[in-house]
Parts: C-alpha cells; sequence; structure tokens
C-alpha cells in the first residue's frame, strides 16, 4: 500500500440510534491523520465486515449502547475469520461493563475503551496496534 495511512472503519451496529461517541471517535481519528469511513446508524455485522473488507481497512471500531456488545463482537470477528481478514482489528468502545471486558479480549476484541477515555489514548493504541499488525 503506497499510502501508509491508517484506514478505519468506524461502526454502529444494531438498533442503537446515539451516535454521537461514534462520530467524535471518527472525527479525532481523520484529525490524527487516519481515514475514516464511518458507516452510519444501524448496521448489521455483514454490512460492516464487507465495508471493512472494501476499503481495505485496517481496523474497525464499533460504538456499542445497546447491551448487545457481546452479540457484535463475536459476529464480527467469526465474520471476519471466515472471510480470511482476520489481520483486520477490531476494537470498540460505549457502554460496556467493565466485568464483560475480559471475555469481549478472549473472542477477539483488540481493545475496549469506556465512557470518558480520551481520544489521545484510542488514537495512540490504533496506531501501535497498527504499526505491529503492519510489522
Amino acid at each position: 500500500m503506497a499510502d501508509n495511512k491508517i484506514r478505519v472503519v468506524v461502526a454502529k451496529p444494531g438498533l442503537d440510534g446515539h451516535d454521537r461517541g461514534a462520530k467524535v471517535i471518527a472525527r479525532a481519528f481523520r484529525d490524527s491523520g487516519m481515514e475514516v469511513i464511518y458507516t452510519g446508524l444501524r448496521q448489521t455485522p455483514e454490512q460492516i465486515v464487507e465495508t471493512a473488507i472494501q476499503e481495505d481497512a485496517d481496523a474497525i471500531g464499533l460504538s456499542i449502547l445497546s447491551g448487545a456488545h457481546e452479540h457484535y463482537f463475536s459476529a464480527i470477528v467469526e465474520l471476519l475469520k471466515q472471510k480470511n481478514a482476520s489481520d483486520i482489528v477490531v476494537f470498540g468502545g460505549g457502554v460496556i461493563p467493565e466485568s464483560d471486558i475480559p471475555h469481549l479480549l478472549e473472542i477477539g476484541a483488540g481493545a475496549i475503551f469506556g465512557p470518558g477515555t480520551p481520544t489521545t489514548e484510542c488514537i495512540e493504541w490504533l496506531e501501535k496496534t497498527v504499526s505491529r499488525k503492519r510489522g
């Protein structure tokens, strides 16, 4: 890839209609020099994975406030495996109980960022993770 910019898909899976956080993080990623593809509201796991593959994304950032985080992380990680795209990093944020985070990491999430996490922390994590992935 001639352009070394990080390409990240920011997605809002499911029926949750609150996208302020997703827009804040998408703007922060863009302002830090990343290429951001924001999928908009009410996306299915299939749509999110398809967008990430079509856009040659390095990562998928999920914003989940609905309580269905385990379902969406599992579905997206599994679809990426099925499509031989497991190199796409999946991470997320939103209202996710602290007690659920270890399981999400176990099933393949790279990181979970809770409410109030500084955007700089998310940016630094993504830059380091993609840099390691690219080798």
